[in-house]
């Protein structure tokens, strides 16, 4: 059996993820839930399944810029200085 590399580990897990997602999402939508208490439940699921997915993609693809990172270039400067 080969190592799994980074991605490999990566894109199972999301997959899982979403996998379990779904599971619980196709049990809801059939009628699954007899109670109450279970469709509390499965929805708390289905919502940490969603957070970490969501955790994951942010940390592969970070979109906002660190505070070390931002740059001034959105500052309009009125003293007729130019921008640092």
């Amino acid at each position: 059996m080969e190592p799994i590399t980074f991605e490999g580990f990566v894109t199972k897990l999301r997959k899982t993820l979403k996998d379990s997602h779904r599971n619980i999402a196709d049990n809801l939508v059939a009628g699954g839930v007899d109670n109450m208490e279970k469709y509390k439940y499965l929805l708390g699921q289905a919502h940490a399944y969603q957070y970490l997915d969501q955790e994951i993609s942010n940390l592969l693809n970070p979109k906002e810029q660190k505070k070390d990172e931002q740059t001034n270039d959105n500052v309009v400067r009125f003293d007729g200085q130019p921008k640092d």
